[in-house]
């Protein structure tokens, strides 16, 4: 005998719809809002740090929601309509990372953690922006972004230099790794103070081995 406390569903009920849990690319694009409204005031310092720390944790769209509606704005991709998440859905179109040239706002902790990510080439090349890639995919997309710049920078004077080196007999190769080496001596500082005024600095490298997606 079926239990009245959980009747059976009949054919024509509507079935709940699950929940689906959040991507990292639909958390991504609830800080990007967050830092553009505290890039124009909306948010003060306390309460960016404390929301972006709520959107990090975020599991589900319900848990996003509530950071985001009181700005006017919403995140890339949402939808409308019942039972769609406001923050988009795994595989869709929503909280997909900026291009590769589309202007990042910034806050002046990540300005300084971005410079500090392009001058740390001088103690610890390449591992000085590596480690910052790594650390920064999920917290800030300007730190991310300038820290992938100067990761693919220093790669490239790494190969670049040791290729001239292999083929020190030639002229060419001579002028190439003398141009590397006024460029990572002179560049890396060129990009800080352009992190540090909050630019979207990118290194004049003709090869990137990191893109974004």
């Amino acid at each position: 005998m079926q239990d009245p406390q959980y009747p059976a569903r009949r054919p024509w009920e509507p079935q709940a719809q699950p929940q689906i849990r959040l991507t990292d690319a639909q958390r991504d694009s609830v800080i990007q809002v967050l830092q553009e409204a505290f890039s124009q005031g909306q948010l003060d310092e306390e309460e960016l740090d404390e929301r972006t720390g709520k959107a990090m944790k975020a599991k589900f769209g319900a848990d996003l929601a509530p950071l985001t509606e009181d700005l006017g704005v919403a995140p890339q991709g949402s939808t409308a309509g019942s039972g769609a998440s406001p923050f988009g859905s795994p595989g869709g179109g929503g909280g997909q990372r900026p291009g590769p040239r589309e202007p990042l706002p910034s806050t002046p902790v990540e300005r300084v953690v971005a410079a500090v990510g392009h001058g740390g080439n001088y103690l610890f090349p390449v591992v000085a922006p590596l480690v910052l890639f790594l650390a920064s995919d999920k917290i800030s997309p300007y730190v991310r972004r300038q820290a992938m710049e100067s990761l693919n920078f220093q790669l490239f004077c790494l190969v670049g230099g040791i290729a001239s080196l292999l083929l020190a007999w030639l002229v060419l190769p001579i002028v190439v790794v003398v141009a590397i080496a006024l460029g990572w001596a002179v560049l890396p500082v060129i990009a800080s103070v352009a992190s540090l005024t909050g630019r979207n600095w990118r290194y004049p490298t003709p090869y990137r081995f990191l893109k974004d997606d």
